[in-house]
Order: structure tokens, then C-alpha cells, then sequence
């Protein structure tokens, strides 16, 4: 899937969760305003019921002239002798059962008829001005304290009655709505305690509030559907609008790579994250054109380089197919010559292939005691120049990295050392803090060449005309580098060349034996 795709699903699904939460709340929010509405009608219902022995019309809420009115909204009909208010406060005597003592206009015709089993005509009446009791709106049901059932006049069907319905009509007391059925239809009903005389069920069908909760819902969900689609096309839209820079850069990022020129760049406009990001790709290319241009110019300078010995030996080969026309000694000299050139070839193709390596470690890295490899290769050289003398001070230094390639890079600065002293003189070595100093008492650097005196083939004038092919220093740098560390050059005050090398930071030193810096010395190439 690409990116537009699922920007514009994550804008539909995002859409899709806020719609459906509107959604379900909207309902909610319209069902509790029509059972609101609704349990308010059954309230106003409830409230036409005229109660026996009430003086008018009527409310089962009890004024302060009358009975107490029970604390959970149910009308009291107890005290003594049964009274029973109606809402302006005329209370006449008379029995649970006994209807009223004086006959009231709204209570000449009884709401619940007896029937056979019960009495349940206990003198109420509907306030309910120019209707009859057929015409009356609602249901009514009262449920006696006996647990009998008395249904208004013209009713078959009955509510069902649970605990919850059977315990408030003991208790006479309280008042709640329920969601409840009569027959196949859906009623809401309000069960209100009428004291002595059990519970009144007033009911109302939830037909309509079903029917408007019905449309409602059904125009949710076009609207939720109309929105997701709407949305997911939006997001596409805009997803493709912002993804435009990213095509154009993708593109000439291709163009690029397809090109393999280094050179070119990507253009930057603006402060955003685009253009932060092309930056980041330009300086990615500014170092990739370093490298290749390094690359390039150690494959031109090694070619170069390989050139003369590699055309010395090829002079002397075809002297050697005239053989027989020279002497002994020139044969001799011949042979060693071929050798020496081929010596010369063999370290200039070493070289190269350990600047090629870069400043990427190539192998594991173990610890290594720079000091004792140091001292092990300040011996080596001591011995293949006999006349100078090497004044060592190395304080225990431990660092991480590879033994073959700080070993070389020592060799190669007492190389240099000993190559620019003066058959008598002397070389010193110091290591403190991590840090290898090595001074000769030569003729040190000209000032002009000192800043390249690390390139790769760069060799003063003066060294023209000795041994080496300028890359012994480069090395040097290059593992410096590889180790976290540098490499810098100087003249000494008193004279001589002074170059200084770390190859990053040391670690808190244990006791090591010494045959690992014997072990790193020995993955070392011959010097």
C-alpha cells in the first residue's frame, strides 16, 4: 500500500472513530430526552389520579396539610383510620378498602372495577376533564398489597410483576420507571407507591420514542458514511498534496543515484522538514564525493607509484635474456636490484591495501597495552639501526581497538624517526595520558609542508631521494582516526620533527599479562 493510501485509510479510520463516537452520543443523548419526556407524561398521568376519599381532583403528591409524604417519592396513605389526601389537602376518614366516606365528583365512576377473586375497586378515579375513562390516556395497573392485580376498565392485558414491583407494593412507598412490555407492545411504566393500597403502574407504549430513535439512527448512518468516504477522499487529496516535494525529491534522488555523479545536489527551499531533509542528503553526498574523490586519487597516486618499479623490473627482466653477455658481477647486481625493486613493490602494494581499508574497523577489537607494544617494536627498530639510540618513557596505557593496526602505525612513526636521524643520533619516545610522542633530532618539517604532512603520497623534497612512497604517515593518521583518536605534527623547539599520535581513550587499567601485546604484534604484517 503506498503512502497516499494509507494516509487517506488512517484519515477515513480517524473520521470513522470520531463519527461513530458523535453518533453514539447523540443517540444516547436522544433517548434519555424522550424517556425523559416520556416519564414526565407519566408523571403528569400518575398525578390525575384521584385517590378515595380525596375532596377534588387531584395529585398522589401530598401537600404539608395532609399525611406524610414517604421519602422516596411515594404517596403515604397510612395514619390512623386510613387517611387519604388529595392535593389541596381535604382528608375525609375511610378504610383501605372502603372507598370514601363522602362521595367527590372524580370519584363517582371507579378507575379499577372489582372483579371476582379481589376487591379492587377501591374508589380511584381519573381526573380527566371532558373524558371518560375510556378515552383516558395511558395504562393503569394497581398491584395490591396482597399481590393481586387490578386492571383499569376496558384493559386485558397486564403488567408483569417482579420482586422489585411486588416489595414497593408491600412497602406502600417509592417511585421509578421501567422499560417493560404489555403483550407483544414496549411500555414505560411508573411505579408509584400508594401507600395502603399497594403500587399504581401508570404506562405509556415506547412506540414513538422507538420510531423517532429508528430514524434517527438510520440518518447517523448515512451521515457517518457520507463523512468517512468524504474524509478518506480528503485525506487523499491532501496526502498527495504534501507528498508532492517528496516525489520531486525522490525523483532527483534517483537521478542521482542512476547518474553515479556525487556532484550534484538537491535544491533546499524553505525552513521545513523537506527541506531539512535534503540538506541532511546534501552533506550525505558532499561525504560521498570526498570518498570517491580520495578513492580516485589513491588509485591515480598507487598507479602512479607502481610505474617505476614495476618498469625496473621490467628493464631488468629483458637484461636477463642477455644473460650470457654479462659478467658475474653484473649478473649479481642485477639479481639484487630485481629484489630490492620487488621489496619496494611489495610494501608500496601493502600501503595501499591498508589505506583502502578506511577508518571502519575491519576486526574484532580486544584490549591492548599500547606501552608494551611500544616497547616491543622500539626493540625491533633498535635492531635494524644499530647507531641510534632510542630514549623510551611509557607510562601503562590500555585502549580498545586492533592490535595489527597501532602496531603498524608505531612502526611506521619509528620508521620515519629513524629514517630522518642522523647516523649517531637519537630518538624519543613518550607516552603519557594516552598520548605517543615521537621526536628525532633530523631536520624536521618545512613549514610549508606541514599541513601535508599526512596526505596519502605526499613526500617532501628532501625525501625524494629515499626510500618509501609517502603513504607511512597516512597510515598513521588513518588509524588514529579509525580509533577514536588523531595525529598532528610539529617541529620540536630544539630542533627535529615532533609527531604525536592517541588512539582514543584509555581504559581504567588491570593487571594484563604481556603476552597479549605479543599476540597483537604477532597479527601484525612484517614492518
Amino acid at each position: 500500500m503506498s503512502l497516499r493510501a494509507r494516509i487517506g485509510a488512517a484519515a477515513g479510520v480517524a473520521v470513522a472513530l470520531a463519527v461513530v463516537a458523535v453518533a453514539v452520543s447523540v443517540y444516547a443523548g436522544t433517548r434519555a430526552n424522550l424517556l425523559g419526556q416520556l416519564d414526565q407524561s407519566l408523571q403528569n398521568l400518575t398525578a390525575q389520579v384521584v385517590p378515595p376519599g380525596s375532596g377534588g381532583p387531584g395529585s398522589l403528591a401530598p401537600e404539608s396539610s395532609g399525611a406524610p409524604a414517604s421519602p422516596t417519592g411515594g404517596y403515604d396513605a397510612g395514619g390512623s383510620g386510613g387517611r387519604a389526601l388529595g392535593p389541596h389537602g381535604g382528608g375525609q376518614a375511610g378504610g383501605v378498602g372502603g372507598g370514601p366516606t363522602s362521595t367527590s365528583p372524580a370519584s363517582t365512576a371507579s378507575l379499577f372495577p372489582p372483579t371476582g377473586s379481589s376487591n379492587c375497586d377501591q374508589g380511584f378515579a381519573l381526573n380527566q376533564s371532558g373524558a371518560g375513562l375510556g378515552g383516558a390516556k395511558g395504562y393503569f395497573e394497581l398491584v395490591m398489597r396482597s399481590g393481586a392485580v387490578c386492571l383499569a376498565r376496558g384493559e386485558t392485558a397486564e403488567i408483569p410483576v417482579d420482586a422489585r414491583i411486588k416489595s414497593t407494593a408491600q412497602s406502600g412507598r417509592g417511585q421509578y420507571a421501567i422499560d417493560t412490555h404489555i403483550g407483544a407492545t414496549q411500555e414505560r411504566a411508573l411505579v408509584t407507591g400508594v401507600g395502603s393500597y399497594g403500587t399504581l403502574l401508570v404506562a405509556e407504549p415506547l412506540t414513538g420514542v422507538d420510531k423517532t430513535l429508528h430514524n434517527q439512527l438510520l440518518l447517523l448512518l448515512v451521515i457517518g458514511a457520507a463523512g468517512i468516504v468524504l474524509a478518506a477522499a480528503l485525506g487523499i487529496l491532501v496526502a498527495r498534496t504534501a507528498l508532492t516535494p517528496i516525489a520531486r525529491f525522490t525523483q532527483r534522488t534517483e537521478a542521482v543515484a542512476a547518474g553515479a555523479d556525487p556532484s550534484q545536489r538537491l535544491e533546499v527551499t524553505g525552513r521545513d522538514e523537506l527541506a531539512r531533509l535534503a540538506s541532511t542528503f546534501n552533506t550525505t553526498l558532499d561525504a560521498l564525493e570526498r570518498s570517491v574523490e580520495s578513492q580516485r586519487n589513491l588509485v591515480a597516486d598507487a598507479s602512479h607509484e607502481l610505474r617505476t618499479p614495476i618498469a625496473s623490473l621490467r628493464a631488468n627482466l629483458q637484461l636477463l635474456r642477455e644473460e650470457s653477455r654479462l659478467s658475474q658481477d653484473d649478473r649479481d647486481a642485477l639479481r639484487e636490484d630485481m629484489i630490492s625493486e620487488l621489496d619496494e613493490l611489495t610494501g608500496l602494494v601493502g600501503d595501499v591495501v591498508e589505506l583502502a581499508r578506511g577508518i571502519k574497523p575491519t576486526t574484532e577489537q580486544h584490549e591492548i597495552r599500547v606501552d608494551l607494544v611500544a616497547a616491543n617494536l622500539i626493540e625491533r627498530t633498535g635492531r635494524r639501526a644499530p647507531g641510534l639510540t632510542f630514549n623510551a618513557s611509557l607510562e601503562p596505557t590500555l585502549v580498545r581497538g586492533e592490535g595489527d593496526r597501532i602496531g603498524r602505525a608505531i612502526t611506521n612513526l619509528l620508521d620515519n624517526a629513524r629514517k630522518w636521524s642522523p647516523p649517531d643520533g637519537a630518538v624519543d619516545v613518550e607516552l603519557r595520558a594516552g598520548t605517543l610522542t615521537v621526536r628525532d633530532h633530523g631536520p624536521g618539517f618545512n613549514e610549508q609542508e606541514l599541513p601535508h604532512v599526512f596526505d596519502r603520497f605526499h613526500r617532501a623534497r628532501e625525501a625524494r631521494g629515499k626510500p618509501g612512497s609517502g603513504l607511512g604517515l597516512a597510515i598513521v593518521r588513518q588509524a588514529a582516526e579509525a580509533h577514536g583518536g588523531f595525529a598532528e605534527a610539529t617541529n620540536a623547539a630544539g630542533g627535529g620533527a615532533l609527531l604525536r599520535v592517541s588512539f582514543g581513550p584509555s581504559l581504567p587499567l588491570e593487571d594484563e599479562p604481556e603476552s597479549e601485546a605479543s599476540d597483537a604484534l604477532a597479527a601484525r604484517p612484517p614492518a
